[in-house]
């Protein structure tokens, strides 16, 4: 503290050498063992003659600004009061670096997770950080309808799978036992009450009773009676039009028209290339003793579903002028759909026992 300036005494002279050599204010050392900065001492006439500054006050400790009302007030008269104890260390304001406005997410809340671990959150601070923490509506909602279309997208993947595999692996296998039964029976029963002596509807719905061959598209599939969808067509057979006004003759009558039906896509599939087929292609009906073959005629290819003409003894748009014996193959078009139908016809160029052998077009 700095002590008042006192004004000389003009009665008493004031000598000695002043800087330079000449006369001027001279001052008068202090007395032996009494200190001028002493509290209490009494400084001579001389002392008080010079004039002095006051010190500085001390730099205060550095902390942050006591701003933001009391509690920030209180954070920095603690900082500044941990810096004047020397321990270097500072008290963390409450809410760690969240209270100074951090954003959540970022490195705030690493130092705040740092600062709960060494002293525990209270009831308030705790609420606060669950509501920041709770997703949105928004979120909950997008998070919703993102795990549906997930959804949705597995279960259109594994229907396609079913569809376009699996589907074709039970009915291959499902063809391949009805085959082998067919021909087991063949080989075993000679009699002539056998499968292959009788005639159209004399055989129970789904039962085999022939072989179609299409070597061009090297397709070997049974015939069964009827064209039931469960029963037949999706055990990766053919099926003979044999019920109702859609009745079709049989291989070994002498005038008709054989109707087959087969799936173009899926289970089994026997019939999706028949569109490839040319004129004079072969088609041939293998029964228990005797071997049709047909030749490939016309394609119609496309026709709607309700055209039933195609199956006629004549076939309307086959091309055919007249009674004969002939072969209708039917399947959907396009492709995996089952809008239209696809037509394709045979005329029958020979007949020939199975002890003759077999005919040519399977032989090559």
């Amino acid at each position: 503290m700095a002590r008042a300036v006192r004004r000389p005494d003009r009665r008493r002279p004031l000598r000695g050498p002043g800087p330079g050599g000449g006369q001027g204010l001279g001052v008068t050392p202090p007395r032996h063992g009494i200190s001028p900065e002493s509290p209490g001492a009494r400084l001579p006439d001389s002392d008080t003659l010079t004039l002095r500054l006051p010190d500085p006050p001390p730099d205060p400790a550095p902390g942050p600004p006591a701003d933001g009302g009391r509690a920030a007030r209180r954070r920095a008269a603690a900082g500044r009061g941990g810096a004047a104890g020397g321990h270097g260390r500072r008290k963390a304001p409450r809410g760690g670096a969240r209270a100074r406005g951090a954003a959540p997410g970022g490195p705030a809340d690493s130092a705040a997770g740092a600062t709960a671990g060494a002293r525990p959150l209270s009831r308030v601070e705790a609420r606060r950080l669950a509501r920041e923490r709770r997703p949105g509506a928004a979120a909950v909602l997008s998070r919703a309808v993102g795990e549906l279309f997930i959804s949705v997208g597995v279960v259109m993947l594994l229907f396609v799978t079913y569809q376009m595999w699996w589907t074709n692996v039970r009915a291959g296998q499902s063809a391949a036992d009805a085959r082998s039964s067919l021909q087991d029976r063949w080989a075993q029963d000679d009699d002539a009450s056998a499968p292959g002596k009788r005639g159209a509807g004399a055989f129970e719905p789904g039962e085999g009773f022939a072989l179609l061959h299409i070597p061009k598209l090297d397709v070997v599939v049974p015939i069964a009676e009827g064209v039931d969808k469960e029963k037949v067509l999706d055990r990766g057979m053919v099926g003979h039009y044999a019920e109702g006004g859609l009745r079709t003759a049989m291989p070994e009558a002498k005038r008709g028209n054989f109707g087959l039906a087969g799936h173009r896509n899926t289970h089994g599939e026997p019939f999706r290339f028949i569109n490839r087929l040319k004129p004079g292609d072969a088609i041939v009906v293998e029964t228990r003793d005797t071997f049709y073959t047909y030749d490939m005629a016309s394609i119609l290819p496309q026709t709607p579903p309700s055209n039933t003409d195609v199956l006629d003894a004549v076939p309307a748009g086959s091309g055919f002028e007249g009674p004969g014996r002939y072969i209708t193959l039917t399947t959907c078009t396009p492709e995996f759909t089952s809008t239209f139908r696809l037509i394709v016809w045979g005329k029958m160029v020979d007949e020939r026992p199975r002890e003759d052998g077999r005919p040519d077009a399977l032989v090559g």
